[in-house]
C-alpha cells in the first residue's frame, strides 16, 4: 500500500535527479533516465492509467518520440517528446477524451504547482512524522568510532599499502565534497527550484477537475433541441442578424429561413469556387510554365496562404450552418449535397496548393516553410474529411475538434521521426545541377549536416564571401572557412558534455569529423 508522503518524496527525488543529469548538459541519455523516472512514478501513483486506451496509445507515441530524441536530437523531436509526455500524464491523472481538454488540465497542473506542493507538505505535517531518538543513537556510536580511529592510526603506520589506499579514498571523498558544495551556488540552487517546478507539474495532480468535468459533459452526437424563441430573440446574436435579415431570423419560420440562406450561400459559393478551380486546372495542373524571373515565393506562399484561409473559412461556415437543428430539418437534402460538393471543391483546392508547393520545391529545393506547408495541408485535408463526417453522421463540433487534435498529435510524432535538416541538405545537394544552391541556408542547418557538407565542399567553393549567423554573432567570411569554424565549435562543445548528453546524431558527427581530422593529419 502506498504511503501518504509518496508524492512529495517523488517530487523531491525527481528534482534531485533533474539537477544531477541536466546541469550543464544537453538532452540525450539523461532524457531517457528522467523519462523512466517520471513515467514510472505516474504509473505508480495512478495504476489505473494503463487501463485507458488513450493513455496506452499516448505512451507508445511518447516512447517513439523518446527514441527520436536519442536518434535525431532535433528541436522538433524534443518538442514532440515534451508534448506527448504532458498528454500521457494528463490522460493518466484525469478522465479525458479530448487532447484540448487534457492540455488544459496539464496547464492547470503547472499553474497550481506551488499551491499543490505546499498542500502535500501540509497534509504530511497533519499526519505527523515519527520522531527518532537521534541523540541516543549518536551516543551509542561514539565509543565504536573512537576504537576504529585508534586502530586506523596503527594500521596506517604499519602498512604503507593500506596508508596509500586510505589516502586515495580520502582524496576522492574530498573531491566529492568540493563538487557537492557546488550545489549551493545560487545558479545551481535556482536550477534545483526549476526541477521542483518541472517535476511537481508532472507528478502533482491538481484537485480542480474543471477541464476533465467539462470534457466528460461533451457529446459526440448532435441531438435535436427545442428552440426557445423568446430566449433567442433576446440574444445579442439575434440582434446582429436582425439588422441584416430583418424579422426572418426571429420568426417561427427561422429554421426554414436559415435553410434558405444556407442553400443560396452554398450555391453561390460553389459557383465561385468552381471558377477558381477551373483557373487552377488551366494554369497549375495543365499548363504551368516556370520562368526564372517569376516570383515563386509570392506564387506559393502568398497565394497558398489566402487559399488556405478561404478553406478554413469554408469549414467554419459549414460548421455554422450545421451547428444545430438544421441537421434535422426534413428538407435539408440539397443543403447537404451543396455542402458535400463544396467540401470536394475545397479538397481540389488543397491539391492545387500542394501542386504549387511541389513546383516550388522542384525548382528551388526543400526548406522549412515548404515542408511545413505540406504538413499544414495534411491537417487541412483531415479537417475537410472530419467536417464531412460531422455532417454525414450528425456529429457535434466537439467531435470534430477532438478528432482533428488526435490527427495533429499523430502528425507531430511522425514529423519528429525524420531528421529534416539532413533530408533538406541531401535533397538540395543531390540536385545541385538543377537547383541553384542557397549556400547561407545550407550552412545554417543543424550540426547533423556537417559531415554531409564536408563531403560536398565543392558546392561551397565560391569567390564570394557571405554573412553567416552563428549563435548571437555574425561572420563575414567564405563558406569553406565558416564550415571549418562550425566543425571546430561543434567538437569544442562536445568536449564539455558527459555521457549524459550522448545521442546518436552527435556521436555520428563527432566520429566522422574526428576521423577526417585524423586522416588529414596523417597525410
Amino acid at each position: 500500500m502506498k504511503t501518504e508522503p509518496s508524492k512529495l518524496l517523488l517530487v523531491s527525488a525527481g528534482a534531485i535527479i533533474f539537477n544531477i543529469i541536466f546541469w550543464n548538459e544537453k538532452l540525450g541519455v539523461n532524457t531517457i533516465l528522467f523519462d523512466i523516472f517520471i513515467c514510472s512514478s505516474v504509473i505508480f501513483l495512478f495504476p489505473y492509467s494503463l487501463k485507458n486506451n488513450s493513455s496506452r496509445w499516448l505512451l507508445v507515441a511518447h516512447l517513439i518520440t523518446a527514441a527520436t530524441v536519442i536518434i535525431h536530437n532535433t528541436v522538433l523531436s524534443k518538442i514532440s517528446f515534451s508534448v506527448t509526455m504532458l498528454l500521457f500524464i494528463s490522460f493518466s491523472q484525469y478522465l479525458h477524451r479530448s487532447v484540448w481538454y487534457a492540455s488544459g488540465s496539464a496547464l492547470m497542473n503547472y499553474i497550481h504547482v506551488i499551491p499543490n506542493f505546499f498542500h502535500e507538505l501540509k497534509r504530511i505535517n497533519r499526519k505527523g512524522i515519527r520522531k527518532v531518538g537521534w541523540s541516543g543513537q549518536i551516543r551509542i556510536l561514539v565509543i565504536p568510532f573512537c576504537i576504529l580511529f585508534v586502530f586506523y592510526i596503527i594500521y596506517s603506520s604499519a602498512n604503507t599499502v593500506f596508508s596509500q589506499i586510505t589516502s586515495e579514498i580520502s582524496a576522492a571523498v574530498e573531491r566529492w565534497f568540493s563538487r557537492f558544495f557546488d550545489w549551493f551556488s545560487p545558479e545551481r540552487f535556482g536550477f534545483f527550484l526549476l526541477g521542483i517546478f518541472v517535476v511537481g507539474g508532472l507528478i502533482l495532480r491538481n484537485t480542480n477537475t474543471f477541464f476533465s468535468d467539462a470534457d466528460l459533459r461533451q457529446q459526440n452526437d448532435l441531438s435535436r433541441k427545442k428552440n426557445r424563441l423568446k430566449k433567442w430573440r433576446q440574444s445579442p446574436f439575434a440582434d446582429l442578424l436582425s439588422l441584416i435579415a430583418g424579422k426572418t431570423v426571429s420568426s417561427i419560420m427561422a429554421l426554414k429561413n436559415e435553410f434558405k440562406t444556407g442553400y443560396i450561400s452554398l450555391v453561390l459559393l460553389n459557383m465561385l469556387l468552381l471558377f477558381i478551380n477551373l483557373i487552377d486546372v488551366r494554369y497549375v495542373w495543365l499548363h504551368f510554365n516556370f520562368s526564372k524571373g517569376s516570383n515563386m515565393a509570392a506564387y506559393v506562399h502568398e497565394g497558398a496562404g489566402l487559399l488556405i484561409l478561404s478553406i478554413v473559412l469554408a469549414m467554419l461556415l459549414l460548421l455554422f450552418f450545421f451547428r444545430g437543428n438544421l441537421n434535422f430539418y426534413k428538407k435539408n437534402k440539397w443543403l447537404r449535397y451543396g455542402a458535400y460538393l463544396w467540401i470536394l471543391q475545397n479538397l481540389f483546392l488543397v491539391l492545387s496548393v500542394f501542386m504549387r508547393d511541389y513546383y516550388y520545391i522542384s525548382h528551388y529545393g526543400l526548406a522549412y516553410k515548404r515542408i511545413g506547408l505540406l504538413f499544414f495541408l495534411a491537417m487541412v485535408l483531415a479537417g475537410l474529411f472530419t467536417v464531412f463526417l460531422k455532417i454525414y453522421y450528425t456529429k457535434t463540433t466537439y467531435y470534430l475538434l477532438r478528432l482533428n487534435a488526435w490527427v495533429a498529435v499523430l502528425l507531430l510524432v511522425f514529423a519528429s521521426a525524420i531528421h529534416w535538416d539532413e533530408t533538406i541538405g541531401r535533397y538540395n545537394i543531390a540536385r545541385i545541377s538543377t537547383i541553384p544552391p542557397d549556400i547561407p541556408f545550407l550552412l545554417s542547418l543543424s550540426d547533423k549536416t556537417l559531415p554531409l557538407l564536408e563531403e560536398n565542399q565543392d558546392v561551397l567553393k565560391t569567390e564570394n564571401d557571405y554573412t553567416f549567423s552563428y549563435g548571437n554573432q555574425f561572420y563575414n567570411t567564405s563558406p569553406v572557412k565558416f564550415l571549418a569554424y562550425r566543425e571546430k565549435e561543434f567538437l569544442k562543445k562536445q568536449n564539455t558534455y558527459t555521457w549524459l548528453s550522448w545521442n546518436l546524431a552527435d556521436a555520428q558527427v563527432k566520429n566522422a569529423l574526428t576521423q577526417r581530422t585524423h586522416i588529414s593529419q596523417i597525410k
